[in-house]
């Protein structure tokens, strides 16, 4: 299959950008429906997305600790059921090994 440079627009600045032979040709192989929509420079913008100054987004869920009671915020939906901890109840709660897989008949 012949490949040969196009030019697309931009779905965020609206500039024309040139979709590229071996663009194509990669966008083939890894069997890409889609031909892009966004310039390189808009495309980085993207990715990168704002700054946030290492602040979390996304669900945040004021709770009740679990163990001593104390209000907390988590930063996901609890379910019912499942035990729900603060930071400091959280860090001195002890690790859980994990469970053992060898086979039973193993250890005769």
């Amino acid at each position: 299959m012949d490949f040969v440079d196009r030019n697309l627009k931009c779905l965020d600045c609206g500039s024309e950008f040139v979709f590229t032979a071996g663009e194509q040709l990669f966008f083939h192989d890894k069997e890409f429906k889609n031909d892009p929509k966004r310039c390189k420079d808009c495309k980085g913008k993207r990715v990168k997305g704002p700054k946030t100054g290492g602040t979390r987004t996304g669900t945040e869920t004021r709770t009740s600790c679990s163990q001593c009671g104390v209000e907390t915020t988590v930063p996901f939906r609890p379910t019912q059921g499942r035990p729900v901890l603060c930071r400091s109840c959280f860090q001195t709660k002890p690790a859980i090994p994990p469970p053992d897989t060898t086979p039973t008949d193993a250890l005769q």
